[in-house]
């Protein structure tokens, strides 16, 4: 008996172009976020008269901007890719991360995922072809083309259901 689970195949990737969209794109969410919250919460401090928030923010060096911004990462994309399987940028770009067999991945392969963002040059990996970064790679997760992954799954599991019907 043959193995008929689907599997994604490199043609489903999205493109150098499209991941380097997805990055761009996701950073300025995430300094849109970060800047939204300070506002927010600095508003919120001078309603009422308390300036610890601002003061603590002007206190800032170098390694505290460096670890809010790893805090960042680490709390959007898990929440993005854990609930949704896509980020706001995969939204706009209509991709979607997935298994090899092209179903949702489970928290801990998105957690992976996620902590594998902070390799040095990361950004840079999906540069290669196949177009698959490290945190893919680690993760055991893929980045595709989401109409054709469900064009391309439809297809194989109607073919699939033919064959069993004939036999």
């Amino acid at each position: 008996m043959r193995d008929s689970t689907f599997k994604v195949t490199d043609d489903l990737l999205a493109s150098q172009s499209t991941r380097l969209a997805n990055y761009i794109l996701d950073l300025i969410v995430q300094y849109a976020l970060m800047f939204g919250l300070v506002i927010a919460i600095a508003f919120i401090s001078s309603l009422f008269d308390s300036y610890w928030f601002t003061d603590w923010i002007d206190s800032w060096t170098g390694f505290d901007e460096y670890l809010i911004g790893i805090v960042m990462i680490l709390v959007y994309y898990f929440i993005c890719e854990a609930l949704f399987a896509r980020t706001v940028a995969k939204v706009l770009t209509k991709t979607i991360v997935v298994r090899s067999d092209g179903t949702r991945p489970e928290s801990m392969a998105i957690l992976k995922r996620t902590f594998s963002r902070l390799i040095p040059f990361n950004h840079f990996s999906f540069l290669a072809s196949p177009s698959r970064g490290w945190h893919d790679s680690l993760s055991k997760t893929y980045v595709v083309r989401k109409a054709e992954l469900d064009q391309r799954m439809e297809l194989h599991y109607a073919m699939e259901e033919i064959g069993q019907s004939t036999t």
